[in-house]
Order: C-alpha cells, then structure tokens, then sequence
C-alpha cells in the first residue's frame, strides 16, 4: 500500500468552498468511464473545487503511458492489466479506485476465412493491441478451446480504426477488441461475421491510476476526485435512463449500442479483494506466455492506494492485507 502518512481535508456543506484546483485527466473512449462523464457532465468535478480537463487517448494502456509521461495527473478508462504490466516493471503508480467491472471484450472473425467455431482460429492472423487486456482475453480464449498464443499469428492494431479497418478489409482474419468498436466491426462484416464473448465471465476492472508521487503530493484532490464520482454514482443508482443518456451523448454512442452494454457494466466506486485476484491471475499468465522476463508475481498491494477512498466510501475497501 502507498501509505500517504497525512490528514486529508473534509469538506462540508457549511464549510468555505475549497480553492479550484486544476487537473488534467487521460481516459479512452470506452462506456466503463461513465461515472467521471457523469461527474463532468453535472458540474460534480467543480462543486469538489476541481477544474478538470480531458485528454483523450486510444486505448487505456496509452492513457496510462500519457500519465505516467507527465502529460496528466490521472488516468482512467485503463483496467487492471496495464497496471500488471507496470508492476513488472516497477513503474510506481497506483490505482485509487475501480469505477467500473465489465463484460465487452469480443473476437470477431471473417467467416470466408473458414471460422466457423473457435478452433478454425488456429493458424489464422488475429489482431488486438498488445499489452491491453484484449491480448489477455485472446489468449486465454484459444486455451479454453484448446489453443495458444503459439498457435496464431498475432498482428498488433493500436487504435480504434485499426480495429476495425483491419478486420473489414482482410488484412486480418480475426480481432481481439473492446466494444464499441467489437459492434462496428461486426456490423460492417454483416453475415460475414462470426462473433464470440471472449471474457469467460471473467469481468475487467476499469481504474483510476496515478503515480505515486502525484498521490503523496495531491491526496486532498484525489479525495475531491472520487467525491465527484461518488455523486456520479448516485445518478447512475437513482437516475439511470439520465445517467446512460449523459454517457452515450458524451462518448457519441447510439441508443441502441447503450441499450446492448449498459447492464454489461455495474458501475460503482470499489477496491475489492477481485481485484487483487484478477491482476495476479493476469501476472501468472503474463509469465507463463514470456511477455514478461520476470518470473515472480509482483506484490499489487504495492499498487493499491485505497486511503482516499477509504476516507470518501470506506465501505466499498475491502482489501486483504
């Protein structure tokens, strides 16, 4: 744990307004962010005296690589996995919090490449963004059908257009992806789609992530941060056709696409003991199929921050030390 070994403010309804405080926040385009979109949305940011600004990124590993490059204070939009692969690097950065588990990871094949069902993949050329989850999910898909990563040829796509170009036009046979882009390729494939879930009811866990400078330096606004979110989060409990409508207007998304993912997703301010078992779950298999030169499970309670949200939704920690 990043214990940050200071008295972190509370605010009241009959306090001063705290002084605006600027951030930057680095997110990707995927529906799990809908409680920072509330919170942005509904002015829930400044009423916790936080001016935040935005900056887009493709995927969530590339949000984490801009945050941790200094170009924002926060990330979020990335799961766990890229976390797993700081650890084993020793990049010092935390995640504060889980604002969402999900269920939208797919892979989608071209049927006049001769997939019909899941072993056909064996041999084919399958694209996905390295170092993301969907390489995870890929991979351990081929296992439960009798595959591996050995037994494909992997093609790394690294945006959202790639992901769905590559696929559509036959430079790849399949793609590894996230929704939205998983509908959209599958859409403009039509009857020349084959689609499959490839997450095994195994749900990703989307983060708030900062270093751990940043998290000593600023725990006050790190507070203020997931206050916001928490109201966020009683918009999407008490008003959810107004929560989804707030998300699918700020992410561009069409009706029936929210219609599709919203119940894929619980959104809620967590850190749970899941958490700790996904990420080493995911750090053994990173080692087992040499994507990592390490050969021992990182400790993650050393990239669990959960002082803030203790001190904002204490009942929603549930961490085993």
């Amino acid at each position: 744990m990043l214990a940050l070994g200071i008295a972190l403010v509370v605010f009241s309804s009959s306090a001063c307004a705290p002084q605006i405080e600027s951030i930057t926040v680095a997110y990707s385009r995927f529906e799990s962010t809908a409680l920072f979109w509330i919170a942005y949305d509904q002015d829930f940011f400044r009423a916790n005296g936080l001016n935040v600004t935005p900056r887009e990124y493709a995927s969530g590993v590339s949000a984490v690589d801009g945050m941790v490059n200094g170009e924002a204070n926060l990330a979020i939009g990335a799961n766990e996995y890229p976390l797993v692969g700081r650890a084993f690097s020793n990049t010092k950065i935390s995640t504060v919090a889980t604002v969402a588990k999900s269920e939208f990871i797919y892979v989608i094949g071209r049927r006049d490449r001769g997939i019909t069902k899941p072993t056909d993949l064996k041999g084919k050329k399958i694209g996905t963004t390295m170092r993301t989850i969907a390489e995870f999910y890929l991979g351990r898909f081929l296992e439960l059908n009798g595959m591996d990563l050995r037994d494909v040829t992997l093609v790394d796509v690294e945006t959202p257009e790639e992901w769905v170009n590559a696929v559509v036009a036959g430079d790849i046979d399949a793609v590894a992806t996230a929704q939205p882009y998983a509908n959209s390729a599958r859409d403009k494939l039509g009857a020349n789609a084959i689609v499959w879930s490839a997450q095994s009811h195994q749900p990703l866990q989307t983060q708030v992530i900062a270093t751990d400078a940043w998290i000593i330096q600023h725990p006050e606004l790190i507070v203020r941060f997931l206050r916001a979110l928490t109201s966020a989060e009683e918009v999407v409990i008490k008003n959810p056709t107004e929560a989804k409508a707030i998300v699918q207007k700020r992410l561009g998304l069409d009706a029936a696409y929210m219609d599709t993912v919203w119940s894929q997703n619980q959104f809620s301010l967590t850190l749970d003991e899941s958490l700790m078992l996904a990420m080493e779950d995911e750090a053994r298999w990173m080692i087992a199929n040499n994507l990592t030169t390490e050969n021992q499970v990182p400790n993650f309670l050393d990239y669990i921050s959960e002082d803030a949200l203790m001190h904002v939704k204490p009942n929603a920690v549930n961490i085993i030390r």
